[in-house]
């Protein structure tokens, strides 16, 4: 731990005043080499289907017979740096606009039949 270095504590008792179990601060994730197979084919799966996201990739590996956890996939997904491009909403023809006419009188619509 950095803390115990500047501070000149040592481990055990740094967790300690702190509250937090010395397991847990010593504790380090080991991930399995299985993750880069996986990472690899979920690259390949997004780059021959740009528009295809975690969900949809996720349902393909199913398919191919690698029965994974559906956040694995989605932690995987986003750290490769993946992700859809949304999709721009397309702007509707210019018009000319005009004016809306006024009533003449209270109570009375202008009525237009096409």
């Amino acid at each position: 731990m950095l803390m115990c270095d500047a501070t000149g504590l040592s481990q055990r008792r740094a967790c300690r005043l702190t509250g937090l179990s010395l397991s847990t601060c010593r504790y380090e994730a080991h991930r399995p080499a299985a993750d880069a197979h996986l990472s690899g084919r979920i690259t390949e799966l997004a780059l021959e289907r740009r528009r295809f996201g975690y969900r949809r990739i996720w349902q393909l590996l199913r398919r191919e017979g690698l029965h994974v956890n559906h956040k694995r996939v989605y932690r995987l997904y986003h750290l490769s740096g993946l992700g859809v491009k949304r999709r721009r909403r397309r702007k509707g023809l210019a018009t000319e606009r005009l004016p809306l006419l006024r009533p003449a009188a209270p109570n009375l619509t202008c009525v237009v039949v096409y």
